[in-house]
């Protein structure tokens, strides 16, 4: 018979297992959403890098390259976020390594190995064509042919994904996750479904992390027909965090960018621009004649860790965000002091935007920005 110290070993052991299953559970669902922006990348290169050089010198009208190198081809540019994408996903995996340590399983090992193999060859493979088409090797022939093994191992990579999580069910709740953007780039993001409405008050409360400087970079931003900085948090370079609304702008006392959870709500009405601060749970500054009598319009965009220039894009890496985000919620009114120190406290009883509230039903995530399960109200309880 078991003594009662091994029952409880075997009882953790087991729960172990269970968190390791549903941590890569997580993952492969966070490499298919990948795969599919690898995917669309690929398309838009195959439809950028078929001009022959002269072409494409005497062709006008290339969108704004904000990543600054003007004098490389947009195909290969393409394939160099490519590469940097999957940089992204093999840092991924390798984080699955600490969810892992204690996993005898071969089977788990060897999902992760396999996974990790493919990514390396894919790697491999785009750096190479990246390094062809900027020495000028790759014929319009070898061009297609190398696409094509890679589309090739991006079959068989999602295929491999596809099947995995046949039969496969995640209990986590719809609200416990976060997002993390691990590079400064002008591709990774996330979207809201749903545009915000006209509003003449508002509380905006997230969960953030972040060491990244100088800046953190954009948080959120809401941008309208005429007006890309209707609704903005940012910290950019050196400046303090702040809200721009209608472009008019608010120095927030937020000091969050140590690398730790923070929690931290912006409320603001119309009426004289009367603005709140909060920074987990407590008041730490206010003030008015934030755009007075101004509503936030609606209809608009509205993108998680990117700064719009244009309606939906227009991103500068510079202004991108750097971090984790949890817990994004939009409420039309102004919350109580007790209602953001209840959310800070990751109180049960805590509410969720009655305008947008976090689900992963409510937003799309772009460019290899990637899913976890949300760590700080864990931490607390």
């Amino acid at each position: 018979a078991l003594g009662t110290g091994s029952a409880e070993e075997l009882k953790g052991t087991v729960l172990q297992l269970r968190e390791t299953v549903l941590q890569q559970k997580e993952t492969i669902m966070n490499q298919k959403e990948t795969i599919r922006e690898l995917t669309a990348k690929l398309g838009r290169c195959e439809s950028q890098s078929v001009l022959e050089p002269g072409e494409a010198k005497g062709r006008k009208g290339f969108a704004k390259n904000t990543m600054g190198d003007l004098s490389r081809p947009p195909a290969a540019e393409t394939l160099s976020q490519l590469g940097q994408t999957l940089q992204s996903l093999k840092t991924r995996l390798e984080n699955l390594e600490q969810f892992s340590r204690m996993n005898s399983s071969s089977q788990t090992n060897n999902l992760k190995d396999i996974l990790q193999n493919k990514i390396d060859d894919l790697e491999k493979q785009v750096l190479s064509r990246v390094n062809s088409l900027e020495e000028g090797k790759l014929s319009p022939r070898n061009e297609s042919e190398e696409r094509g093994k890679i589309e090739s191992t991006l079959t068989s990579l999602h295929q491999r994904i596809s099947d995995l999580e046949k039969g496969q069910k995640d209990n986590r709740p719809p609200d416990r996750f976060q997002l993390t953007f691990p590079l400064r780039t002008n591709y990774m993001y996330a979207k809201v479904k749903k545009s915000l409405p006209e509003m003449y008050a508002f509380s905006i409360c997230m969960w953030i992390k972040s060491n990244a400087s100088p800046g953190m970079g954009t948080p959120f931003s809401y941008a309208v027909p005429g007006q890309a900085n209707e609704l903005v948090l940012i910290e950019w370079g050196n400046n303090p965090m702040e809200i721009l609304i209608n472009d008019k702008v608010a120095k927030l006392p937020f000091v969050i960018n140590d690398g730790k959870w923070h929690h931290i709500c912006v409320t603001w009405t119309t009426r004289d621009g009367v603005w709140e601060a909060y920074q987990d749970g407590t008041q730490t500054g206010n003030g008015e004649n934030l755009a007075p009598y101004h509503p936030i319009k609606p209809q608009g965009v509205l993108v998680l860790g990117q700064e719009q220039d244009t309606l939906g894009g227009g991103f500068d890496a510079t202004q991108a965000f750097v971090g984790k985000l949890a817990h994004f919620n939009v409420w039309d009114r102004k919350l109580s002091p007790g209602e953001v120190y209840g959310l800070a406290t990751c109180s049960s009883k805590a509410l969720a935007g009655n305008v947008i509230a976090w689900a992963e039903s409510n937003i799309d995530i772009y460019g290899g920005a990637t899913k976890w399960t949300f760590e700080a109200c864990r931490q607390l309880n």
